[in-house]
């Protein structure tokens, strides 16, 4: 019995090895950036800061943040300077966000917008290398031609801001297994911005609704459960656990109206506005409220039209375990 184990343990290690070994051999699947440049007409850079800062969630990992605060907003000068992640994160590694600001050397001014539309639709950085998939490239490359070149023309607009970071290192043999992830994305057509159901889905995958609020198992989402909540996240001593977005009637969306869905969301337009209060353990969140309550009413409404398609899924989620209920605004 003893050596049938032992047998057992040299075949899994073999397997294992050899998985490692053809990793490493094997480059990831990288395309040509696009010959292109992209026209800084006003109607792209607004459309690029929307983008930005309601929709894609990009300052909240991008920026400089006082995480003292409910939502962890940029500090001031810090906007879109790039920053080191936290540890508490539980990140495997250690990982820089990006300056995405035009500086030459420390940020992105000497990209091509070729290289800056690849980074974020493929997860190919400037310099060919794979980017860990907590920037949501996977849900980055269903965004449109047109909207992702908004993005760049808005990128392109903002004052350069030096800040030198550190490169990330990404944990073995994590750095091997995301060689798989990227792939090449050809054109992408706009969404008919005139169908509310297609419309939402667009919006709810581009700012990744569904990675937040699918629960996970081994690190990886939960087949059948999609938008059913219940995916824990933590930074130290604070927890909180993602709300059920499906239509049940019970312990998702079923009951809510239109207009309760878009006022949870401009609640927070006031903290948005004014400054948010002290972070605790009741209020701590990882969901960006400060720029989604900024997203425009059609906007929501068309997210909340497509939520209501999804299947409904019965998962009673405590969102925030152990600590006391927030009394002043509740959390998705």
């Amino acid at each position: 019995m003893g050596k049938k184990l032992l047998w057992i343990v040299i075949a899994v290690l073999g397997v294992a090895c050899g998985e490692i070994a053809y990793l490493s051999l094997k480059p990831p699947k990288v395309a040509a950036p696009k010959e292109i440049k992209v026209e800084l007409t006003p109607e792209r850079v607004a459309r690029g800061k929307y983008l930005v800062d309601a929709v894609g969630g990009c300052v909240d990992c991008h920026s400089i943040v006082d995480e003292t605060k409910f939502a962890a907003p940029s500090v001031p000068g810090g906007y879109l300077k790039g920053r080191v992640m936290a540890k508490e994160l539980g990140l495997p590694g250690e990982f820089s966000a990006a300056n995405l600001t035009p500086d030459p050397e420390t940020g992105i001014g000497k990209w091509s917008d070729g290289q800056v539309i690849r980074a974020i639709r493929e997860g190919i950085g400037h310099d060919n290398r794979v980017l860990f998939p907590f920037m949501p490239y996977t849900e980055y490359k269903s965004m449109s031609d047109a909207d992702v070149e908004s993005i760049v023309a808005y990128l392109r607009s903002i004052p350069a801001a030096r800040n030198s970071l550190p490169p990330s290192k990404i944990a073995f043999p994590v750095g091997l297994f995301i060689k798989t992830v990227p792939e090449p994305v050809a054109k992408v057509a706009e969404p008919n911005h005139g169908n509310a159901v297609e419309y939402g889905k667009y919006l709810t995958t581009i700012a990744g609704c569904k990675s937040c609020h699918t629960p996970v198992d081994r690190g990886a989402p939960v087949p059948g459960r999609e938008f059913a909540g219940g995916h824990e996240f933590g930074a130290g001593a604070m927890k909180a656990v993602s709300y059920n977005l499906t239509p049940d009637n019970s312990t998702g969306l079923g009951t809510w109206t239109e207009e309760q869905f878009l006022k949870k969301f401009h609640d927070y337009k006031e903290y948005a506005e004014k400054g948010p209060p002290p972070v605790t353990a009741e209020n701590w969140t990882v969901m960006p409220w400060l720029g989604y309550s900024q997203l425009e009413r059609d906007d929501l409404k068309a997210i909340f039209a497509y939520l209501k398609t999804v299947p409904a899924i019965s998962n009673a989620v405590e969102t925030r375990p152990g600590a006391k209920k927030d009394k002043t605004k509740g959390h998705l």
